[in-house]
C-alpha cells in the first residue's frame, strides 16, 4: 500500500474499522452410513428447504446449506453455525455430513437427487432451474461444496472514506464503485486465498467417471494433483463453453448489470436445441445463456438483499451494492465447522486490502490473465518452482504472494488497532509461513495424511466425517435450544403450506411474470 494511502487511513477513528458485518454460508452433503450420497428426502425435522432462513438445500436434495445471520463479532456467526450443526446432527438418524469440498462415493448421475421445494410456483421454479443446471453442466459438479463468506463494510467507514477521497458522487454510487474496485482486485489476487486455504487436492475416482482428466492416481481409486491446492476451483468444478464465452464486466455497476442481463436475455443455440420442455416436462427455465443471474459462476459476487420476487440485477441497479459474497473458500476438513475464526480474520483483511489498493479497470486480456494465474495456482500452487507466466504477470509465485502479504500486514495492523489486539497481524504472519513451508497448507496436510497413512481419499474423508459427527453429537443442544430450532422448523413448514395454498396463477404465468422483469424499472 502506498505510504500516502496509509497516512490517509490513519485519519479514521478506531470505531470506523470495527463494524464489519459478516455471515457464513456452508454447504455439506448428507451421506449414508456407507459414504454414498443420501437418497432420503430433506429431513422434515429440519424444516422446509423453501422457507427456512437458516437451513436449506443447494443443488441436490442431499446438499445441505447452513446460513448464519450477519454479526459484527467474528465469534458469533461461528457460534451460530456450531448450533446449526448440533441441531442437524440430532436429526440425521444414521447419516453423516461430508466435510470435504469434493464429494463422497458417486453412483451414476441419476443417483444424485435434485432438490425438491414443493408444489408452489416459486418451489417449482427452484426445482426446474436445477433441472436446467443438470442438462447444462451435469449433476456431478453440482455436488461440490464450499464456504461462502459474506462481508459488508460499515456505513461509518464509508462516510469517512467518502469525505477523505473528496468524492463528488452520491454516497451509494461511491460505495458501489468502491465495491467494484474491491472485486477487480479480488479477481487479480484470489489465487493467494486458494493457495493458503485450498483443501481439495484429491477426489474419489467415482467423481471422474467417464471424464478425461490429467490427475495422478493413488491407491487405485484416488485421483489427485501432486502440487494442487483446490480441485473445487479447477476446470473439474463449474465450467462449460457457454459461460467460458461470457464477457461479464466488473468495471462498474452499470456494466456488470448490463452484461449479466444480456446473458439472461440471449439465446444459446445448444440450449435452444435442448428445448424448454420434453414430453411436457421442464428441462430448463429458458434457452438463454443463463437461466437466471445465479447461474453465473464467479469466485466473488456483488450483492443486495432482494425484495420478494425481485431479480438480483434489478436490486443492484435500483439500490446499489450492499455487501460482497466471497465464493472461493474450500471446506476445511480439519475444522468441525469447515472454517475457523483465523480464516475469517484473514478474509476480512484480504477484502479491505483489495478495496484500498489502486484498482484500474479490467481489460479482457487482464481477465484472461487472472484466469490463467488462478489455474496455475490451483493445479501447481505448492510447486516451489512455480512461476506465474500470463501476459500480465511474470514472477515467481512465492515472490508475488509475499509482496501482497507484506502490504496486507499494514491493513491487519489497522484492524488490530481498532480491536485492541494483534490477532489480524498474527494471522497474516502465519500465512507467510505457508509460503516458506508449503507443507503447512491444508492441501498439503490432506495429501500428507493420505500418503503417510496409505489411505484412499474416500477413507480419509469418511473418517473425518465420522469424527466430526461424534464431535457435535457429544455436544447436544439444551432442551430450550432444541425447542427454538424445532419451532423455527415447524414455522417454515407452515409457511411453505401457506405459499402453496395461496398460488392463484399457473406456473407458466408465474414464469412469464418473473422474466418480464428483464428490463429493470
Amino acid at each position: 500500500m502506498a505510504d500516502s494511502r496509509h497516512s490517509l487511513l490513519q485519519q479514521f477513528a478506531a470505531s470506523d474499522w470495527s463494524g464489519f458485518l459478516k455471515g457464513v454460508e456452508k454447504e455439506g452433503l448428507r451421506v449414508d452410513a456407507n459414504g454414498f450420497i443420501a437418497q432420503t428426502p430433506h429431513p422434515e425435522a429440519l424444516g422446509s428447504a423453501l422457507t427456512h432462513g437458516r437451513i436449506t438445500t443447494d443443488y441436490s436434495e442431499a446438499l445441505l446449506e447452513f446460513i448464519t445471520p450477519v454479526f459484527q463479532d467474528i465469534k458469533r456467526p461461528l457460534a451460530f453455525l456450531h448450533d446449526l450443526h448440533r441441531f442437524t446432527y440430532q436429526n440425521l438418524d444414521q447419516e453423516l455430513l461430508w466435510v470435504n469440498s469434493m464429494p463422497c462415493l458417486m453412483g451414476d448421475e441419476l443417483s444424485i437427487p435434485i432438490a425438491d421445494y414443493g408444489s408452489s410456483n416459486v418451489g417449482k421454479m427452484k426445482h426446474y432451474y436445477r433441472h436446467g443446471l443438470w442438462h447444462r453442466y451435469g449433476r456431478y459438479m453440482q455436488t461440490i461444496a464450499g464456504i461462502h463468506y459474506n462481508v459488508s463494510i460499515p456505513d461509518t467507514f464509508w462516510s469517512v472514506y467518502h469525505q477523505l477521497e473528496n468524492s463528488g458522487e452520491e454516497l451509494q454510487d461511491f460505495i458501489s464503485g468502491q465495491y467494484f474496485g474491491l472485486i477487480r482486485n479480488f479477481l487479480r489476487n484470489v489465487g493467494l486465498v486458494v493457495y493458503l486455504y485450498g483443501a481439495s487436492p484429491a477426489v474419489c475416482g467415482s467423481f471422474l467417471r467417464g471424464r478425461e482428466h490429467q490427475l495422478e492416481t493413488f491407491q487405485q481409486h484416488t485421483c489427485y494433483m501432486p502440487y494442487g491446492t483446490s480441485l473445487r476451483m479447477s476446470d473439474l468444478g463449474y465450467h462449460n463453453d457457454a459461460q467460458a464465452g461470457l464477457k461479464v464486466s466488473y468495471n462498474s455497476l452499470d456494466e456488470y448489470v448490463s452484461s449479466l442481463q444480456h446473458a439472461i436475455r440471449t439465446p444459446y443455440p445448444p440450449y435452444e436445441k435442448l428445448g424448454v420442455k420434453s414430453h411436457g416436462q421442464y428441462q430448463q427455465l429458458n434457452t438463454n445463456i443463463l437461466q437466471i443471474e445465479n447461474e453465473f459462476y464467479s469466485s466473488i459476487r456483488p450483492k443486495r438483499v432482494t425484495q420478494s420476487g425481485e431479480r438480483p440485477t434489478c436490486a443492484l441497479a435500483d439500490r446499489g451494492v450492499e455487501y460482497i459474497e466471497l465464493r472461493c473458500v474450500d471446506l476445511d476438513p480439519f475444522s468441525p465447522l469447515g472454517i475457523t475464526d483465523s480464516q475469517i480474520r484473514f478474509l476480512d483483511v484480504f477484502a479491505l486490502y483489495c478495496l484500498l489498493e489502486d484498482s484500474p479497470a479490467l481489460t479482457e486480456q487482464e481477465q484472461q490473465c487472472n484466469i490463467e494465474n488462478l489455474q496455475s495456482i490451483v493445479t501447481q500452487g505448492r510447486d516451489p518452482q512455480l512461476r506465474l507466466t500470463s501476459k500480465c504477470t511474470q514472477a515467481p509465485f512465492r515472490q508475488w504472494a509475499q509482496e501482497h502479504l507484506q502490504k496486507m500486514l499494514q491493513v491487519a495492523q489497522l484492524f488490530d488497532q481498532a480491536h485492541g489486539h494483534s490477532a489480524h497481524s498474527g494471522v497474516v504472519k502465519a500465512q507467510m509461513q505457508k509460503l516458506a513451508q508449503p507443507e503447512l497448507t491444508p492441501s498439503a496436510q490432506v495429501m500428507t495424511t493420505l500418503f503417510e497413512q496409505q489411505q484412499p481419499f474416500f477413507e480419509f474423508a469418511m473418517n473425518r466425517a465420522q469424527d466430526t459427527a461424534n464431535y457435535f453429537k457429544n455436544q447436544p443442544l439444551s432442551s430450550a435450544e432444541a425447542a427454538a430450532f424445532t419451532k423455527e422448523a415447524r414455522r417454515s413448514i407452515e409457511a411453505q403450506r401457506r405459499i402453496e395454498a395461496e398460488d392463484d396463477i399457473t406456473f407458466e404465468q408465474y414464469l412469464d411474470n418473473f422474466f418480464a422483469q428483464d428490463a429493470c424499472n
